[in-house]
């Protein structure tokens, strides 16, 4: 089995960190946009897609900054992050996506979190 890869996508969002930071890090905020049902409990996220059900611990957050969360099925050093930074240039908000995949997905992974991204955007009227 080949190695996964990271790889780091970035979004320009017009809201407050505070709002972005809901939108990633409660079962309520990704349930909007990234899953079909999302629960959590004592840190574990479950994540429902078409009955289909996945499970993420997450492993570090720190508020209005970044949450990172580990697949309970996944190898222990590949995880998912949301990152709000800010743009020193424009002040703008960004959102940080990083991710592993197979080098050779990578692009289709990339088109899937800009599709939901995309709907991210359209739920905080961004």
């Amino acid at each position: 089995m080949s190695k996964k890869q990271i790889f780091t996508l970035e979004y320009p969002v017009r809201c407050s960190p505070s709002i972005l930071f809901e939108f990633l890090s409660t079962a309520s905020g990704l349930q909007e946009w990234f899953a079909d049902k999302v629960d959590e409990r004592d840190n574990i996220f479950s994540f429902s897609w078409n009955g289909s059900v996945e499970k993420a611990d997450v492993v570090e957050s720190e508020e209005e900054s970044f949450i990172r969360f580990h697949w309970q099925h996944a190898p222990a050093e590949e995880y998912f992050e949301f990152r709000i930074e800010k743009s020193e240039v424009s002040n703008q908000t960004i959102l940080v996506v990083k991710d592993f995949a197979d080098k050779k997905d990578i692009k289709d992974q990339s088109q899937l979190w800009s599709y939901q991204v995309k709907d991210l955007l359209h739920r905080i009227g961004s």
